[in-house]
C-alpha cells in the first residue's frame, strides 16, 4: 500500500498516485483517474478502468492503481496560468524532435515514471493545434503502451481516423476538465489514426503503461 506525490506537473497541479489502498479519503476537489484493470468503488458507482471524475469529500474503495489530480482549478485566471506553463515547460518538439511536433504550439512537463508507468503533461496553447495525426508511439523504444489522456484545463478533443487525413474522421470525444476519453488501443495495441485537437488552449495529462511489465525507457 502507498501513496506518493509525483513532482512533474510542479508548481502548477499536485499529482499523487495511489497503490493498493482499500480505501482513501477524498478531501480536495480533485480529478480522479483509475489506471487499474478492476473498477474502483465511489459514491455507490463504479468507475471502471481507464475512466476519471471529479470528486470532493468522498472516500474511494477498492483502490488497486488511482491517480488524483489537486489544484486542477485552484487559480483565478486561465490565461495568466498558461503563460506561465509557457515559462516553465519546453516546446515537445525540443524535446522528441518528431516531424510532427515541429513548429506546433504544444508544450510538455518533466516526467515521472514509476515502473511500467510514465506520467507527464502537455500544454497545448493554439486553436487549431495541429499535432497531426499518427498512430505509434515512437518515443517508448518500439514497445506500444496503453495510453489515455485527462483533460486538467481547458477543452479539447480527441480524434480517431479511418486514414491518415482528418477527412477520414470517424469518431470525435469532447473533453473538459476530469474527462478522460477513451481507450483507442485494442487486445494487440493497435491504434488507428488518432491526434488529441484544442477547443481552447488547454492542458491535459497522458498516462502511459507498459503492459510487458518492462520498466519505462530512460528519457527526459
Amino acid at each position: 500500500m502507498s501513496l506518493e506525490t509525483l513532482d512533474f506537473a510542479d508548481p502548477f497541479f499536485t499529482v499523487k498516485y495511489i497503490i493498493d489502498e482499500p480505501e482513501i479519503i477524498i478531501t480536495e476537489r480533485s480529478i480522479v483517474l483509475n489506471i487499474a484493470e478492476s473498477p474502483l468503488y465511489i459514491a455507490g458507482m463504479w468507475l471502471a478502468p481507464f475512466q476519471s471524475i471529479i470528486a470532493k469529500d468522498i472516500t474511494l474503495y477498492n483502490v488497486e492503481k488511482c491517480v488524483l489530480v489537486e489544484r486542477f482549478d485552484d487559480f483565478e485566471d486561465e490565461n495568466v496560468l498558461l503563460e506561465k506553463v509557457r515559462g516553465t515547460w519546453p516546446l515537445a518538439y525540443e524535446i522528441r524532435r518528431e516531424e510532427r511536433l515541429k513548429g506546433v504550439g504544444h508544450y510538455m512537463s518533466p516526467k515521472n515514471t514509476v515502473g511500467n508507468i510514465q506520467f507527464s503533461m502537455y500544454h497545448a496553447s493554439t486553436v487549431p493545434l495541429n499535432v497531426g495525426l499518427h498512430k505509434n508511439h515512437v518515443h517508448l523504444g518500439g514497445e506500444e503502451p496503453q495510453e489515455v489522456h485527462t483533460q486538467i484545463v481547458g477543452f479539447g478533443k480527441m480524434q480517431q481516423c479511418r486514414e491518415k487525413d482528418i477527412s477520414t474522421l470517424f469518431l470525435e470525444e469532447t473533453m473538459a476538465p476530469g474527462c478522460t476519453h477513451k481507450p483507442m488501443f485494442d487486445a494487440e495495441l493497435n491504434y488507428p489514426w488518432h491526434q488529441y485537437e484544442t477547443i481552447t488552449p488547454g492542458i491535459f495529462m497522458a498516462i502511459e503503461i507498459l503492459t510487458s511489465g518492462n520498466p519505462i525507457p530512460s528519457q527526459r
